[in-house]
Order: C-alpha cells, then sequence, then structure tokens
C-alpha cells in the first residue's frame, strides 16, 4: 500500500495495520481493494479491520489484538469494544492507531454509523443463538447485521452514481456470508453454530452433524447454493452503477468469492475435509482478466487443487 491520505504518524501505523489485517484475513477483499486509488482502498480495509477485531472476539477468543480490550469473557470483551468504538467516534479520535483510522475513515466517508448498531448486535446474537430456523429468519434476523450491512458501509467509500446500489450492496454482502457459511459448516459445527436453515435441513434429511457427504446432503448444499448464486446475480447488477474503479474492485471480489460455489460443487458437495480455497493463480488470472476486459460477468475457468 502506497500510505493513506494523511501524514499523521497514528493514522499512518493505523491504516498500514487495517491493510495487514485485511491482507492476512480477508484476501479477497485485498485483492478487490488493490484496483481502487489509495484513497479509497484505505477505507476499504479500515472498515474490514472493524468487522474482523470484533467478528474474531466472537469466533477466535484467543485472538489478542491491541486495539481489542482484554477480557476473558467474550460477551463483555465484546462490548467493551463496541464502547472503544462508540468513544472515539464522539471524540473524533482514539490513542489506539487502528480505531484512529477507523473513526478517520468514517468521518472523511460520512458513513451512517447506525449501521454500526445493526453490526454490533448481529455480533452479539453469535454468542446467544446456535441454529436459525429458516432461512428467512436467517437473513432477516442474523444477516442483515453481519452481511448486508456490510454492503452498506462499503457504499460511501465506492461512491456509486445512483442510490439504487443500495440493494445490490446487500446482496454482495449477504452473497459472501453465506458462501462463507456454505464452505465453513465443519468450522462452525466445531464452534457449536450451524448457519444453515434448520427447516432446510430437515426436508432433505440431512444433518450436518454426521460430517458425511449423503444423497441428503448434496440435495440441501445444491438448493442452497443456488439461493447463493441468486444473490450474486443480484448483487452483479450493481456493478455497473459504480464508477470504473469501484465497479474492477467489486466485480473482481464477486468473481473470486462466487468461483467458491463451483469449487464445493466439484469437491462433491464435501465441505468437511477441509476448507476449499481459490487458489492463488486464478485469482491473478481473474484480477487480470479484469484490468484487460473491464468488470465483466464472465467467471474465470478454475484449476484443480481448491483445497489447502
Amino acid at each position: 500500500m502506497s500510505g493513506p491520505p494523511t501524514a499523521d504518524p497514528l493514522l499512518v501505523e493505523g491504516y498500514r495495520r487495517c491493510a495487514e489485517l485485511t491482507r492476512r484475513h480477508g484476501t479477497t477483499y485485498y485483492w478487490g481493494a488493490r484496483l481502487l486509488p489509495v484513497s479509497q482502498r484505505v477505507d476499504v480495509y479500515a472498515v474490514y479491520a472493524l468487522c474482523r477485531l470484533a467478528d474474531d472476539i466472537v469466533d477466535e477468543p484467543d485472538t489478542v489484538d491491541l486495539a481489542v480490550p482484554s477480557h476473558p469473557d467474550p460477551a463483555v470483551r465484546l462490548r467493551l469494544f463496541e464502547d472503544s468504538f462508540t468513544e472515539a467516534l464522539a471524540a473524533g479520535g482514539s490513542a489506539e492507531p487502528v480505531m484512529a483510522a477507523v473513526v478517520d475513515s468514517l468521518a472523511r466517508r460520512g458513513t451512517d454509523l447506525e449501521c454500526f448498531d445493526r453490526f454490533f448486535r448481529a455480533m452479539e446474537l453469535d454468542l446467544t443463538r446456535e441454529t436459525w430456523q429458516s432461512w428467512e429468519e436467517l437473513r432477516d434476523g442474523y444477516m442483515e447485521g453481519s452481511a448486508a450491512v456490510i454492503g452498506e458501509m462499503m457504499l460511501p467509500v465506492l461512491e456509486p452514481h445512483t442510490p439504487l446500489a443500495q440493494g445490490p450492496a446487500r446482496s454482495l454482502g449477504l452473497a459472501f456470508q453465506l458462501t462463507n457459511f456454505l464452505r465453513d459448516v465443519g468450522e462452525d459445527l466445531d464452534r457449536g453454530r450451524v448457519y444453515l436453515p434448520q427447516e432446510d435441513l430437515a426436508r432433505h434429511g440431512a444433518d450436518p452433524a454426521l460430517r458425511t457427504v449423503t444423497p441428503q446432503w448434496r440435495a440441501m448444499m445444491a438448493e442452497q447454493i443456488e439461493r447463493n448464486r441468486g444473490l450474486y446475480r443480484d448483487a452483479a447488477r450493481g456493478v455497473a452503477m459504480l464508477p470504473r474503479p469501484g465497479a474492477r474492485c467489486v466485480a473482481t471480489a464477486l468473481r473470486m468469492y462466487s468461483l467458491i460455489l463451483r469449487l464445493i460443487e466439484e469437491a462433491d458437495y464435501d465441505v468437511f475435509a477441509g476448507r476449499v480455497r481459490v487458489p492463488g493463480p486464478t485469482k491473478v488470472a481473474i484480477l487480470a482478466d479484469v484490468l484487460a476486459r473491464g468488470p465483466s460477468r464472465r467467471l474465470t475457468p478454475v484449476p484443480a487443487g481448491g483445497r489447502r
């Protein structure tokens, strides 16, 4: 990264750490954001970093980051982190570099801070809910604040031509998270959670706790993948609503992440043996294709080796 639009050493360090968090944990966001000017790129990293740190409190409680208050109880730690965010917003800054960068970014972009209330409420649900009965309950009761709202947070950064971009942006947030849910079934089981609608599992007679690919599991996963692709199709409508740098960024991220669904199919819906990933060479190919041909929706062929 060339550097944020500031010479303040505290903010320079904060934006650097936000970029590093994104590079380490959110490679799709990181690669997509590389197509943006630095003035936008750093803001993608700032939003991702805040959300990642909150998510780690819930999913990876042993993770230690200087931006997050220490406490043995994840619920208390999440509340302390939200409090530190709220206090930094009220003060217009923070002595902690990551939080200082986040507040600076949100202020420059004029981001609607109500988004973050929905986000933190969803994070709290992860500490109390293990299952969701229906797709509608999962989508509206949890993913609204954990996924759809992320698309809203990114809109001030991407500078769309029209407010109609909000719908596709929300769909992209939902699509990314549903892909995570389908890919990470085994990891979520290890945390005591199932992000697949119980109604859908029961209708197909599929049981993720068996960690076995059965005809019932294949049918259920095929149905979820088709739902997921519908969200990606809706999200793709928003690409044309963005200036060229933002369109290339979103198209790259969309194409990279949606390919996970095909890799799951090619693995015979086995999401228990290991995490399905888009290989590095394929990410490079998609990035090059977007740069050469523009932000079209055509998918680049996926080579073998999608697991790690």
